[in-house]
C-alpha cells in the first residue's frame, strides 16, 4: 500500500489506477473466500448470477476507491467532480447551534466527505472508528493529513463518549458506519438483499444517549473522476424508552438502516465493499 501511495503520488492517478488491474486480479484469482463473499453478495444486489467481469469490477471499485482516499486526504480533491445532494438539509440542522449524528456504511469512500470542509461554509466531519482500523489509517494515510488523528474519534475507548459529546457540543457532525457488528454489540436481526443479517444496536443507542438528530450519508463512485454525496434525514430524535418497547424501537430502526442500505446496494452494487460472509451468523442462529 505504501509503493502504491507513493508512485501514485510520484507518477500520477493513471498510474496508480493501472497498477490496480494486476493486484485485483490476484485477489480475484487466489482470494476464495473474498471471492466467494463477492459472489454472493452481487447475486442478490444484481439479481442474477455475476460473471468473471463483474466480480472483478466489484474488486476494482474497491480497490480504486481506497485509491482515491490519498487525494482526498492529501487536498486534491480538486482532481474530483464532487455532487452534493441534501446539503441544505446538513446546515438546516447544524443551524439549530447544535450537532448531528451521521450514520453511513462500507459504502463509498468516507473521505469524500473532506469536500465538505472546502466549501463556502465549511462543514466539520469526526468519524468514529474501532481502534485497530484506526491504527491502521494513521500508519498509512497518516503521512498525508497531519490532521486525521485529531479528526478520528477511537471507538471502544474510557473517553470516546466524552469526544463524541464534545464534538456535538462545538456544532460538528460524528459520523460512523452502521453495518458491521463488533464485540459488545447488541445483534438485531433484519431484512437485507432477500434474506436475514445481523445489524448492530450501538449506533442507535448512541443517538438515543446523545439525544441529536441523525442523518443517512452515501458517499460513493458513479464515474472514473466523479463522485457523488448524498444525505438524506433519518430521526429528528431517537428515544427508546422502557426495555421491552426499547428493543423494539432499536430494531426498527435498525430494519429502516437495512432498507436504506439495500436501496444504495441496488443503486450502486459495486460500491458496497463487502468481502465477507455478511448473512452466515444470522443463518446459524
Amino acid at each position: 500500500m505504501r509503493l502504491i501511495v507513493k508512485l501514485t503520488l510520484t507518477l500520477g492517478r493513471p498510474v496508480g489506477r493501472a497498477l490496480l488491474y494486476p493486484i485485483c486480479g490476484y485477489f480475484l484469482t487466489f482470494s476464495k473466500q473474498s471471492r466467494r463473499a463477492s459472489h454472493d453478495y452481487l447475486r442478490r444486489a444484481l439479481g442474477r448470477t455475476p460473471g468473471v467481469r463483474e466480480l472483478f469490477a466489484h474488486y476494482h471499485c474497491f480497490a480504486a476507491t481506497i485509491l482515491d482516499r490519498v487525494y482526498f486526504l492529501s487536498g486534491r480533491a480538486d482532481r474530483f467532480e464532487v455532487d452534493v445532494e441534501g446539503i441544505e438539509l446538513v446546515r438546516q440542522t447544524l443551524a439549530r447551534q447544535r450537532g448531528c449524528l451521521l450514520l453511513g456504511a462500507h459504502f463509498g469512500s468516507f473521505d469524500v466527505l473532506r469536500v465538505l470542509g472546502r466549501a463556502e461554509s465549511p462543514v466539520v466531519v469526526r468519524v468514529l472508528m474501532h481502534e485497530r482500523n484506526a491504527a491502521k489509517l494513521n500508519s498509512v494515510l497518516g503521512a498525508l493529513n497531519d490532521d486525521l488523528p485529531r479528526q478520528v474519534i477511537t471507538l471502544g475507548q474510557p473517553q470516546t463518549m466524552l469526544k463524541v459529546s464534545e464534538a456535538l457540543a462545538r456544532g460538528e457532525i460524528v459520523g460512523l458506519l452502521a453495518d458491521r457488528v463488533v464485540a459488545g454489540d447488541k445483534l438485531l436481526p433484519c431484512e437485507f438483499l432477500g434474506d436475514t443479517a445481523l445489524f448492530p444496536g450501538g449506533p442507535y443507542q448512541m443517538a438515543a444517549l446523545l439525544k441529536v438528530p441523525v442523518l443517512l450519508f452515501s458517499a460513493f463512485a458513479c464515474g472514473d473522476n466523479h463522485y457523488r454525496i448524498r444525505f438524506e434525514p433519518f430521526a429528528e430524535r431517537i428515544a427508546l424508552g422502557a426495555r421491552d418497547d426499547g428493543a423494539a424501537a432499536l430494531a426498527v430502526h435498525a430494519q429502516r438502516y437495512a432498507h436504506w442500505l439495500e436501496r444504495q446496494c441496488r443503486n450502486a452494487p459495486y460500491n458496497w465493499f463487502n468481502f465477507f460472509d455478511f448473512w452466515r451468523d444470522a443463518q446459524a442462529r
